[in-house]
């Protein structure tokens, strides 16, 4: 049986089951559609959470930033957990409390506008939508692998099961698809680990694999991988990060990032009671930490097995000659993810640190057969050209290379460990299964909140209020299905890889939606107009920051500046920025409020009533 009948084998067996949830599940009311009905059991609301919290960028992505960044990247893993820390003690058990469907909808009345709804409900959808977009990269990185077909194709394919489920069944049939989609896609993370991990160093847990003696070596396997790297050129894989205020902001940005994400804060609304709100949250660590205690290790075993794979008989050695490349490069070459640029023309593969070489002699390449700036482009490869030349003592140049000659997409790392490995067929597909479970059941989550927040926030809320509940339901599918239109466009054109894409939600959530729940939930003294404010100087701040480094809009060849450490203000990356719109956002919306009246006595008493854990009774419409 070949691969590719085995990898839609398992493909299939998982979306049927999705469907038959989606089926079994369908929602009958806004109810339904918004919160599950509210009855949502800890356990299985936790379950789901986390399959909605591990994303493409958890499964897919991160692995692959951890085996190319190394230590570096494991802020991902910091701010990630770090934040459901944040949600569990400072937002999940109030929200739940005040018992309302949605993000706006708690803004709304705290602040006592609808204005301030109507400015969450259009940072609710800029973070949810630009989230999104990496869910449907990383969907469409596993279809035109798997499923041997075009990553557009692919995308369109992962809208259509998404369409069927999410619009269908609402919150109610995403929560129980999700917890099928946990199980899935676990299955498929865990189980090429732990063969991988007993591959490289005896030991059937990834997490304590990673930190034992390399079998074939008899070294510490992160040992041996530090030394592999460093005599190719690259940063010692266990290196410390050189801007510290970076990883800081970084670190700080993921995590109130995660805090004020809608599409996760709305699951605390499908449960009976505040307090299992906070047992969803302690629940969603625990499975969430089954993933990310064995993420680290997945990325250095890949980082490793990719190397080995190209120098087989040690980096001190030849690489292997381009048509004794393995079959899985082959097959991952035709989805464009793996390139190879015969630069020196010895039908050799030379993976190493160039000083971007290579990259210049293509940029180049390019210009000459284009006819675009030849001159800047000459200049570039010189440059380049002289650091290269003393990279360790000029070894390179000695050896007569011109350039790193493979360029992987971090993104496949995790999709390919198993082939890589070599491990058995079946591994291969299940793995393909659990890729595309995470992708969907996050996009799922995203789109509902998105879908709510124009349906119950925006239509229902401010635009036709008198609406009846059937109506509603209608406007929340159409809209959802819209969204899926949209997120699918987006993704055919993502602004980086899926975990970077990611990291730009988080920061747009950070500096937006989390400083003016936290204000609402423990500041009586914030006013209405101080929280418009705040929204509006962190959502402007931080997206006119991305857009100068990443694209107006995420549009190709609108960026105003580079996206390096040179260009960047104080050396902060645009990722990191939310952290530095949320400080602006708290420091305007307090400035704002202490130079106006304070909110109405209404108001301030029903800030002491949500700070009450007792009587929250079910989400509902007030």
């Amino acid at each position: 049986m070949s691969q590719f009948v085995i990898n839609l084998i398992f493909v299939g067996l998982s979306f049927a089951l999705y469907f038959g949830i989606a089926i079994w599940a369908r929602a009958g009311s806004t109810s339904e559609f918004y919160v599950a009905g509210g009855g949502v059991h800890p356990v299985v609301n936790g379950m789901a959470t986390a399959a909605d919290w591990m994303s493409a960028a958890s499964f897919i992505s991160m692995a692959g930033l951890i085996a190319a960044g190394g230590y570096g990247a494991s802020t991902y893993l910091m701010g990630w957990t770090g934040g459901y820390v944040l949600l569990a003690m400072l937002l999940a058990p109030y929200l739940r409390k005040f018992g309302k469907f949605t993000v706006p909808d708690f803004i709304g009345d705290r602040f006592y506008s609808k204005t301030a709804a109507m400015i969450a409900v259009v940072c609710l959808i800029t973070a949810s939508t630009t989230y999104v977009i990496g869910q449907m990269t990383g969907a469409g990185v596993a279809f035109s692998r798997f499923l041997e077909v075009e990553s557009s194709t692919g995308l369109v394919i992962a809208a259509i099961v998404v369409f069927f489920y999410a619009v269908l069944g609402g919150m109610k049939g995403i929560t129980y698809t999700q917890v099928a989609q946990y199980v899935v896609l676990m299955i498929a993370y865990t189980i090429p680990a732990v063969f991988i991990s007993l591959e490289l160093t005896g030991n059937p847990i990834p997490g304590l694999g990673l930190f034992s003696n390399h079998v074939e070596s008899g070294v510490p396997i992160l040992t041996k991988l530090n030394q592999v790297v460093t005599d190719l050129g690259f940063s010692s894989y266990t290196a410390d990060v050189p801007n510290k205020l970076n990883m800081v902001l970084f670190t700080l940005t993921l995590m109130i990032g995660t805090a004020g994400l809608p599409h996760v804060i709305i699951r605390f609304f499908t449960v009976p009671k505040v307090a299992d709100a906070r047992w969803t949250a302690g629940w969603t660590l625990v499975f969430i930490s089954l993933l990310y205690f064995t993420a680290p290790a997945v990325g250095a075993m890949a980082r490793l097995n990719l190397v080995d794979t190209i120098y087989p008989q040690g980096v001190e050695n030849q690489p292997i000659l381009n048509d004794d490349r393995p079959d899985w490069m082959k097959t991952w070459e035709e989805t464009g993810l793996i390139k190879y640029n015969d630069l020196n023309n010895d039908g050799r593969i030379q993976l190493y640190s160039d000083s971007g070489l290579g990259a210049a002699q293509i940029a180049l390449n390019t210009a000459q057969a284009d006819g675009g700036d030849v001159a800047a482009a000459t200049a570039a490869v010189e440059t380049a050209r002289i650091a290269h030349d003393a990279e360790l003592d000029g070894r390179f140049a000695d050896a007569g290379w011109a350039g790193n000659e493979l360029d992987v997409n971090a993104d496949i790392l995790v999709l390919a460990n198993p082939e890589i490995a070599q491990l058995p067929p079946w591994v291969i597909g299940l793995i393909a299964a659990g890729g595309l479970a995470a992708a969907l059941s996050t996009a799922a989550g995203l789109l509902l909140a998105i879908s709510s927040a124009i349906s119950h926030d925006l239509i229902k809320g401010n635009l036709n209020p008198n609406i009846t509940d059937a109506q509603e339901l209608k406007y929340a599918r159409i809209t959802m299905g819209v969204a899926i239109v949209v997120a699918t466009y987006l993704g055919m054109n993502p602004p980086g890889f899926a975990a970077q894409v990611v990291a730009l939600a988080f920061g747009i959530a950070a500096s937006s939606l989390f400083p003016v729940l936290m204000m609402g939930i423990f500041s009586k003294r914030i006013n209405n107009l101080g929280a418009i404010a705040g929204m509006l100087t962190g959502l402007i701040v931080v997206l006119v920051y991305i857009f100068m480094f990443k694209g107006w809009f995420f549009i190709s060849g609108t960026a105003n500046f580079p996206d390096t450490e040179e260009y960047w203000l104080f050396g902060i990356s645009p990722l990191s920025f939310g952290a530095v719109g949320a400080l602006l956002n708290f420091i305007v919306a307090f400035a704002v409020s202490y130079a106006t009246a304070p909110p109405p006595a209404h108001i301030q008493e029903l800030v002491e009533s949500v700070r009450s854990p007792r009587g929250a009774g079910g989400a509902v419409d007030h």
